[in-house]
């Protein structure tokens, strides 16, 4: 119940400080994003890779025990 009570007050806090009767933080919102956006974009990609890469190898491995499985079978 606290967490959703912070979570409320923090995206009514972003609402307020990016109107511009607010804060008027919007221009310096855009350019953070702007800025942080290539960032994320490279970070999700690498950890995608890397998320691919394990998936190739369970499979692989998945493979395998279900050859061996076949093998023992007859």
């Amino acid at each position: 119940m606290l967490a959703m009570f912070f979570g409320i007050l923090f995206v009514a806090f972003t609402v307020f400080a990016a109107l511009p009767a607010g804060l008027g933080w919007g221009a310096e919102i855009i350019s953070f994003l702007k800025g942080g956006l290539p960032v994320a974009s490279a970070l999700i990609g690498l950890v995608s890779f890397f998320i691919g890469i394990a998936d190739l190898k369970d499979k692989a491995e998945a493979r395998k025990e279900e050859e061996s499985a076949k093998t023992t079978d007859n």
